[in-house]
């Protein structure tokens, strides 16, 4: 299953990645973990402390991959000190 981790930047854009979740044909949003991302690059956090978690809150059938289950899942951001973004 890919699922498609989707935030929102510091300008209002928005930026995704993909997580690949084997061994799986489904998934919910309990199986979904919490994952990061450089946030420097987006900017939401100076160089020196750049991580940002990205938190799973929904997850929606993804309409672009039609072959298998996989999902958009629509994400809060925190920094490293669990402040929202």
């Amino acid at each position: 299953v890919c699922a498609e981790y989707i935030w929102i930047d510091a300008d209002g854009g928005y930026r995704s990645k993909t997580k690949v979740i084997h061994g799986v044909s489904s998934v919910t949003l309990n199986d979904l973990p919490e994952w990061n991302y450089d946030g420097s690059s987006t900017g939401q956090a100076p160089g020196d402390d750049s991580e940002v978690k990205i938190m799973p809150c929904a997850i929606f059938p993804d309409p672009f991959r039609r072959n298998g289950n996989h999902v958009l899942v629509v994400t809060d951001t925190y920094d490293a000190d669990k402040n929202a973004l």
